[in-house]
């Protein structure tokens, strides 16, 4: 509230992925409260629903909607870019910000690692699909929360090419903690490469560390990590850093 205090955001169109809680859920209500229209694009619609509620209780004129997202199925990111698009509206503001963490080895029903699918490629994928709105909508801007956790891994062999197999590992060769820092890495990656090619088409595209130890939701798929983020909460950082 305090970064886009005096902006007048009315007319601008915002997604928010992951918007239902914590960094998400803040942001969000931020660009509504200063009159953008704000889409919350979630996996659950209940949750979703009463996060669309607690910013209509503080200001019954947001405009705000939830609209069913899950990055883990390629089929609901098109669904939901389909969806969006059907409103003929324009997109001004896109904040991949939905992610997971700690999660045990699984495969998503697109026959991925869902750590990777999760955080980089539905994001990839979702990004590509709205490009053209965003383009036509311009001046606009992507926004990628990546993680200063993309410094502690790579995606390349031993002779330096990249290796694909590092990305969607099996259940042998996965460790949790690699697989988060690689798809924040690859967020970085793709935001800088999507900057310089559709920058010059009026849309910008910035990668942001949302903050040392930021409190969130996002470490519940473990109790260590949970027992870490809350004995580190006292010392973490605001939720500004995304706006």
């Amino acid at each position: 509230m305090e970064i886009l205090q005096g902006c007048d955001l009315s007319g601008k169109v915002v997604i928010v992925t992951g918007a239902n809680s914590g960094i998400g859920f803040e942001t969000a209500k931020s660009f509504a409260l200063h009159g953008a229209y704000v889409i919350l694009a979630c996996r659950n619609m209940s949750r979703a629903s009463d996060a669309v509620q607690h910013i209509l209780a503080e200001w019954h004129k947001a405009k705000v909607e939830a609209m069913t997202l899950d990055l883990a199925s390629l089929h609901s990111v098109q669904h939901f870019a389909e969806a969006f698009k059907s409103k003929n509206v324009p997109l001004h503001i896109l904040i991949c910000n939905a992610a997971v963490f700690a999660l045990p080895w699984s495969m998503t029903e697109d026959d991925l690692e869902s750590t990777f699918q999760v955080n980089y490629l539905g994001n990839f994928y979702l990004v590509q699909l709205l490009q053209d709105v965003l383009c036509r909508s311009s001046p606009a801007r992507v926004v990628m929360v990546s993680s200063e956790s993309h410094r502690f891994t790579d995606i390349k062999d031993s002779s330096g090419k990249l290796d694909f197999s590092l990305l969607s590992p099996s259940k042998k060769e996965y460790w949790a903690m690699l697989a988060y820092n690689r798809s924040k890495l690859c967020n970085i990656l793709f935001s800088n490469e999507l900057n310089r090619r559709l920058s010059p088409h009026g849309v910008t595209s910035n990668a942001v560390h949302p903050g040392t130890m930021m409190y969130s939701s996002l470490h519940r798929n473990w109790w260590v990590y949970t027992l870490l983020f809350t004995l580190a909460r006292p010392f973490t950082k605001s939720m500004v850093t995304v706006l």
